[in-house]
């Protein structure tokens, strides 16, 4: 379980990552809501032991050590940070991805069995600036999770590249949701989807648990503005 409290991380003249709570368990999607791109970026780097915090407690299993986070955690589609380059071709991509799997876990792995074992043999020659939305978290998440010491998925803002939940909440739910390999799987995202009913939280506070512990203000105010926007 990965458990964290008010981390945060100072900016220039204010946080960069403002104190927030949450709690991500192995078999849960834990959605993090927050309206800068800045902030869910910094949540996310701190999150998957890229980012060293201000203050504040994170753990993971119960250990605390940043490179144990580090080891068990993957970043995902950072803007700026891992984001594919537009102009690699998705076989490369899948290239660089498997080579930087630690040499002890990635055996013989070579882009094109991967490809064709993993299913991705017909998107292989396209751009990645080319995949739809869907495609592109099934890629990612699949590359990252090629190490199978992958125990916590961090996904960085995957609705900035559709409005559409559907084009990878459904991903991220089944990953989540995989009795062989539970992980712990975190997105931060713009707002939570309308009909989300799952796990969440926004950045600055701990606010929401599926069995009904009580929910913060700022929550509501977000399902609010989604619904009416409909």
């Amino acid at each position: 379980m990965l458990s964290v409290q008010q981390l945060h991380v100072k900016g220039r003249r204010t946080d960069l990552l403002p104190p927030t709570s949450l709690q991500a368990k192995r078999g849960e999607l834990l959605l993090v809501a927050g309206d800068r791109q800045d902030q869910r970026t910094a949540l996310a780097l701190t999150l998957s032991g890229r980012m060293k915090p201000t203050g504040g407690r994170i753990a993971w299993d119960g250990t605390r050590p940043i490179k144990e986070l580090r080891l068990a955690s993957a970043l995902v589609d950072s803007p700026g940070v891992n984001e594919p380059e537009q102009h690699l071709s998705v076989r490369d991509l899948v290239t660089e991805d498997l080579a930087l799997i630690p040499r002890r876990y990635r055996g013989a792995l070579l882009s094109k069995p991967w490809l064709k074992v993993n299913s991705f043999e017909d998107i292989a020659d396209l751009w990645t600036e080319q995949l739809p939305p869907g495609r592109r978290m099934e890629l990612l998440t699949a590359l990252a999770l090629a190490n199978p010491h992958t125990d916590l998925l961090v996904v960085d803002s995957p609705d900035r590249h559709s409005a559409d939940p559907a084009d990878w909440l459904p991903r991220l739910e089944q990953l989540a949701d995989d009795g062989g390999r539970p992980l712990a799987v975190v997105a931060t995202v713009t707002a939570l989807p309308p009909l989300w009913r799952g796990p969440a939280a926004v950045i600055g506070n701990s606010i929401h648990h599926p069995q009904g512990t009580p929910a913060l203000a700022k929550v509501i105010e977000l399902r609010l503005e989604t619904e009416d926007a409909k």
